[in-house]
């Protein structure tokens, strides 16, 4: 009865033993040197990059300037309204155009070297001595 036992207890033992031993892991085959991990570097070239080539432009169309006549401002407009206090025989005060616009000194000024002459108007500026700052359009 020895033996059966015995033999019992060795199949028991057997059966527990890979249980308690850790699998190992595989190993790699050693032989060829692995491959790097990084990108090969890049060849020289020998051409050198041509930037693209654009189309050609079609040549624009000369526009037609504007005059004071034809394309004036729209009525009713706040440079409609200083044209026209311009245009008097005197001109206007810049006390006036301030008073008629609700403007201020800087935006009087402004408006006279900016606005007036983008729109395509000679604006006269005088001093009379003692006197207020005028301008005028010469018509």
């Amino acid at each position: 009865m020895k033996t059966i036992e015995s033999e019992a207890t060795t199949t028991q033992e057997a059966q527990a033993a890979p249980e308690t031993q850790e699998p190992k892991a595989p190993t790699k085959a050693k032989g060829a040197k692995q491959a790097r991990s990084v990108a090969p570097a890049k060849g020289k070239s020998s051409k050198k990059a041509t930037p693209a080539k654009k189309p050609a432009k079609a040549p624009r169309s000369k526009k037609p300037s504007k005059t004071t006549e034809s394309a004036g401002p729209r009525e009713g407009s706040k440079t409609a309204q200083v044209v026209a206090m311009l245009q008097r025989k005197n001109g206007a005060t810049l006390a006036e155009i301030m008073d008629q616009m609700g403007w201020q000194k800087h935006t009087v000024r402004g408006f006279m070297a900016g606005a007036m002459k983008k729109a395509g108007y000679t604006v006269e500026s005088f001093k009379p001595e003692g006197g207020e700052r005028t301008y005028r359009i010469n018509q």
